[in-house]
């Protein structure tokens, strides 16, 4: 669903982008909250995940495919302002080095793909896991379903915005039909891959999952004919065959982007996405523009002047994951050191006034 230059008009995207800028100003902030020192490595991992699936377009429908767009299963697994920060990291390396996405739609993208997205997936995900049963099995159950609902959301939202500043004149309606229409057959797929791999993080360190802490039932007792919360109790140790470290869990991630960007996406569908199949058979696209960078040495996801077809899109696809690992992390870190920072004065007061009490 990566919007190009064209399709919406300038006031427009330019409204989009001071919301992005928002937002992501905001999940900065929020991002210290969700972060730490096992979960920080985490986040940049998961932002090169998404990279590396959404090369892999599958069918839909008659010459249609769909990708992942990311932000259910990024919320789910390192938290919902840490989620928009993924996703938008992932939008702004494939908008200027693979041409991917227009680089004055930015802030459509971004509204689009990392906040609508992220919000929607979120909200009904903490929804359900508040009515399911506390289990593990219901935090995969309640990701699919957030998964699902948030890519016809973001469908939704682009056919809004497009009414809003769009740059050619089409009949809205059919557009939002079409639009969601499709992009329920690819939030099936979106539902798929985020369901599979919160439950295969689930069973190796359910710890590191946001979205599944505070899973553990509360236990009641009855005090003079009242039922009250027990005193908390240790927390539940991580059973053996789920106590694979942090760093191995992050390794083994890594090793399955590479092979998916690097290896799979060769085999991925060429059919046009959703947007791009909606957007040529309405019309939509009379007016798109070059891409500002489409003579970029990865654009389009190959590497220029390497003639195999194969080898070309594998490495495109190896230094992507690479490059968002590394601007991933870098982003991460920084937030979860500041966090640290910020941390330390008041802990030194509280250190301090707790020694100046003691000794009066």
């Amino acid at each position: 669903m990566h919007v190009p230059d064209g399709f919406i008009n300038a006031p427009t995207s330019a409204a989009t982008g001071v919301i992005a800028a928002g937002a992501i100003a905001v999940s900065l902030r929020g991002a210290r909250r969700e972060l730490d020192e096992r979960t920080a490595p985490l986040a940049g991992l998961v932002a090169a995940f998404i990279f590396a699936v959404q090369m892999l377009n599958f069918p839909v429908a008659a010459g249609t495919s769909g990708h992942l767009l990311g932000g259910a299963l990024a919320a789910i697994l390192v938290g919902p302002y840490t989620g928009i920060l993924c996703v938008s990291v992932v939008l702004l390396m494939q908008g200027i080095l693979f041409a991917d996405g227009g680089l004055t739609a930015l802030g459509v993208n971004i509204t689009n793909m990392a906040i609508v997205t992220t919000v929607v997936a979120y909200a009904l995900f903490r929804g359900l896991v508040k009515v399911l049963p506390r289990t593990r099995r219901s935090v995969t159950a309640a990701s699919f379903v957030a998964a699902l609902v948030s890519v016809p959301a973001a469908a939704l939202a682009f056919t809004l915005m497009y009414a809003i500043g769009g740059t050619t004149d089409v009949s809205i309606g059919k557009v939002a039909t079409a639009m969601v229409g499709v992009h329920l057959l690819i939030g099936i797929g979106e539902a798929a891959i985020t369901a599979l791999t919160v439950g295969a993080v689930i069973a190796v360190r359910p710890d590191l999952v946001y979205g599944a802490r505070g899973l553990t039932q509360k236990l009641k007792l009855r005090v003079n004919g009242e039922l009250v919360d027990a005193p908390a109790a240790e927390p539940e140790p991580v059973p053996a065959a789920a106590r694979t470290s942090h760093r191995g869990v992050w390794a083994a991630g890594l090793v399955a982007s590479l092979v998916l960007a690097g290896f799979v996406s060769f085999y991925a569908s060429a059919d046009p996405d959703g947007l791009e199949k909606v957007a040529a058979d309405h019309g939509i696209d009379k007016k798109a523009e070059d891409h500002a960078v489409a003579d970029s040495p990865l654009a389009d996801y190959g590497v220029k002047d390497v003639e195999d077809a194969r080898l070309s899109g594998g490495l495109a696809g190896v230094i992507g994951v690479g490059v968002t690992v590394v601007a991933g992390s870098a982003v991460f870190w920084a937030v979860r050191r500041r966090r640290t920072d910020e941390a330390s004065p008041s802990e030194t007061a509280s250190t301090t006034g707790t020694t100046s009490t003691t000794s009066v």
